[in-house]
């Protein structure tokens, strides 16, 4: 369903739940969430523009033919530590991961990864800033908005994980 205040994009992963304001892309998350923010403004014309544009974003990653978002506007809502936080796990690239310690030190906050735990945890625009591409100091995925399946599934989509793992459902 369309209409005037969100866009619901069906994906592999379950059903994408898209908002947007006049100034950038606000949520991408998983429906069902409960995270969207209770009261949703009207689109306006810009705003329509930046949901459709991560719709389609979002249609060309699933479908295989898109590994970044850097050409989409972002308008996410937080404190300072948690932006610092959402711009950096932008800087992780398509088919790579980073832990929670890599991801602290990057941001000169080395004894902060349970801080950088918690504003992962908060980003509004899941995929798009790729949360899921960080993973436990051991390796092993840890902590998903979407579920373990999801975040195993989308770092397989993009390469990261091999098709048969041992551990992980699914694995052969």
């Amino acid at each position: 369903m369309t209409n005037d205040t969100l866009r619901e994009l069906d994906t592999p992963v379950g059903r994408l739940l898209i908002v947007a304001s006049d100034a950038g892309l606000t949520h991408v998350e998983i429906e069902h969430s409960g995270r969207l923010p209770e009261a949703l403004p009207p689109l306006g014309d810009r705003a329509r523009e930046h949901a459709d544009a991560a719709t389609h974003a979002l249609r060309e990653y699933f479908a295989g033919e898109r590994k970044q978002f850097t050409d989409l506007t972002l308008d996410a809502r937080g404190s300072d530590f948690q932006c610092r936080v959402w711009r950096a796990l932008s800087d992780i690239p398509f088919g790579a991961t980073e832990s929670y310690g890599g991801l602290a030190k990057r941001i000169d906050r080395p004894k902060a990864s349970r801080a950088v735990g918690m504003a992962n945890n908060r980003n509004p625009i899941a995929i798009i800033v790729p949360c899921h591409r960080v993973i436990g100091a051991n390796g092993k995925l840890v902590g998903y908005g979407g579920g373990l399946d999801m975040k195993q599934w989308l770092l397989r989509h993009e390469g990261t994980l091999p098709l048969a793992m041992p551990g992980l459902k699914g694995a052969a």
